[in-house]
Parts: C-alpha cells; sequence; structure tokens
C-alpha cells in the first residue's frame, strides 16, 4: 500500500460496511462531477462533433487506471470495467455538451 492510500478497518458488522460503502459512493460521485467538468470543457473546447470520440485516448485511459489498480494491488478486471463504463458514459455527455454548444452558437 502506498501512502495515499490505507486498508480499510475490519468491519464488526453489514451497517459498518454499508456505512463505508456509502461515504466512498458520496466521494465518487463528486469525484465524477469534477470529471464532468472537464469533459463539458472538452466539448467546449474542441473545433468538431467528429473528435469527441477518440479511440486512442480511451485506450490511454483504460492502461493507466488497470496500471493504478495493479499497483495498488486492486482487481483490474473490475477497475476496467468500470471505466470502461465511466467513459462511454462520459462520451455520451460530451456529445450532449458538444451539441448544445453548437446548438447556442449557431453552428
Amino acid at each position: 500500500m502506498s501512502a495515499e492510500t490505507s486498508r480499510p478497518r475490519r468491519c464488526r458488522d453489514m451497517r459498518e460496511v454499508r456505512e463505508a460503502i456509502d461515504a466512498i459512493d458520496r466521494k465518487l460521485v463528486a469525484l465524477i462531477d469534477e470529471r464532468l467538468h472537464y469533459i463539458d470543457e472538452a466539448a467546449r473546447i474542441k473545433p468538431s462533433r467528429d473528435t469527441v470520440r477518440d479511440e486512442a485516448r480511451v485506450a490511454e485511459v483504460v492502461e493507466k487506471t488497470r496500471a493504478e489498480a495493479l499497483r495498488l494491488g486492486c482487481d483490474p478486471l473490475v477497475v476496467e470495467a468500470a471505466f470502461r463504463a465511466l467513459i462511454e458514459a462520459s462520451i455520451a455527455h460530451e456529445f450532449v455538451a458538444f451539441d448544445n454548444r453548437s446548438r447556442d452558437s449557431g453552428r
């Protein structure tokens, strides 16, 4: 384990397990919100709709997150599946943001 992460304490019962998971979920939602801000920025900056989906970037993100999972001793299959779902949802969000930007600017 690195200094930036630590293994959580051992839980006594399911209530403690659920409370810990709920706290993590709240943090994940906040991080997704922050990530979506930058997805909106990408939609604002990209010059054309056909640049929204970038397969090389998808592969790069999957590779980096799998490597981080392995470094932390986390199941890379779970991490990859979660990130692929997040990436696809982010791309869909970016298409909507791009289309809204284009519609609002009269493109």
